[in-house]
């Protein structure tokens, strides 16, 4: 087992931490593109404070806001050009996952001459990115300690990522205070979405002697997200909750549990298409849904992962290790049942109808997976499985 790991991203976490954030942005620049949702960092009064303690430092801002969930290209187009006209020279997103991609691709888009999708479609490679620091408002998506994004073009009907070690962010100040407005829905889905970060790198053919460490390290976050959640939902207020999950957020997609892993993410890309062609899905909401299937679709591949989580994360043993495998599988669907969170297509009101393209764009750079690697009627099959 071979890997390289570097984490550049420096984390300020705390409560109050937010009162750091024009120092750190001064050491980057004094002028810079602020970036933001829709409207809730307006609503919550963080984007008065930001505003004031850059102000206080006499750092100049352009805003781009309008940022929504499944961000799209547009907008990150529109921030390419307020940056080239303005001479601004740092990012500073305010915000959750998609308010970050959204800087992201940014970034990288500023220095290149053609449309930055070309980026996402693989025409171009990102050889330069502007620097960001990132404000969390949502503990999800993770990007606040990596290198990754999604953005959705609604033209094409796609939803893409890109990666690149060029678009760590400097510094990312995880305030829980920050995330106690957030609603009890994208709450349940954010938790989802770690989880489902998490499974991507723990469901691996990566011999068990090889990754002992990362998946001990990868179980202990499944664990103490099925732990908290529950009490979560219950205490939305609760600050130390809001931190653990904050906290499980960030581990969960900052490479440490995935090195040296041969990674899976072809659920992600299931997701990735269903919500390209309904953007009212929510990425979470999508997971619950996709995941369960996918994990009895490739049981047979790796069935010992699967027993080794009903075992030690659900504490099942049963005669086989099928059997046992599968009752994990559906404690973990109950488990979201319980939560509130749908886990069939049918429940969002996707029907067949929509298959065979979702599909298609699930695939259309060709199979996804390494579990087992998926074709079209793959994907098809999981889609007909949770549906």
């Amino acid at each position: 087992m071979n890997f390289k790991l570097s984490l550049p991203t420096e984390i300020i976490f705390g409560e109050g931490t937010t009162n750091e954030v024009a120092k750190y942005t001064k050491k980057f620049s004094d002028n810079i593109l602020l970036v933001i949702g829709k409207k809730s960092a307006k609503e919550t009064g963080l984007f008065d404070k930001v505003t004031k303690l850059l102000n206080y430092e006499n750092i100049k801002y352009e805003v781009l806001e309008g940022i929504k969930a499944n961000p799209t290209v547009d907008l990150v187009r529109i921030g390419i050009e307020i940056i080239r006209q303005k001479n601004i020279d740092f990012i500073l997103a305010v915000g959750g996952g998609s308010v970050i991609d959204t800087a992201k691709a940014i970034a990288c888009g500023v220095f290149y001459e053609g449309d930055v999708w070309d980026f996402f479609v693989r025409k171009a490679v990102i050889k330069k990115a502007l620097p960001i620091g990132v404000v969390l408002t949502l503990a999800a998506a993770g990007s606040e300690m990596n290198g990754n994004a999604v953005v959705s073009n609604t033209e094409t009907k796609q939803k893409l990522a890109i990666s690149s070690h060029l678009l760590y962010p400097k510094f990312s100040i995880l305030d829980p205070i920050n995330t106690l407005t957030v609603p009890l829905e994208h709450t349940l889905y954010g938790v989802v979405d770690i989880l489902s970060h998490v499974f991507e790198q723990y469901f691996d053919k990566t011999p068990q002697e090889e990754s002992i460490l990362q998946d001990r390290f990868a179980e202990s976050i499944i664990k103490t997200v099925i732990e908290i959640a529950p009490k979560l939902k219950d205490d939305l207020s609760n600050v130390s909750y809001r931190a653990t999950i904050m906290w499980c957020s960030t581990m969960a997609l900052n490479g440490i549990i995935g090195c040296g892993k041969i990674h899976d993410w072809s659920s992600h890309q299931i997701e990735h298409a269903i919500s390209a062609v309904y953007d009212n899905i929510s990425h979470g909401l999508g997971l619950a849904i996709v995941f369960p299937a996918w994990m009895r679709y490739v049981i047979d591949e790796i069935p010992y992962k699967f027993y080794n989580f009903a075992k030690n994360i659900w504490g099942i043993k049963k005669e086989s290790i099928v059997e046992t495998a599968l009752e994990g599988i559906g404690f973990l669907e109950k488990f979201y049942k319980d939560l509130g969170i749908p886990t069939k297509l049918s429940e969002v009101g996707i029907t067949h109808k929509d298959f065979d393209i979702i599909a298609s764009k699930a695939v259309e750079f060709g199979a996804i997976g390494s579990v087992k690697k998926l074709n079209k009627e793959d994907v098809l099959k999981i889609l007909t499985l949770c549906s």
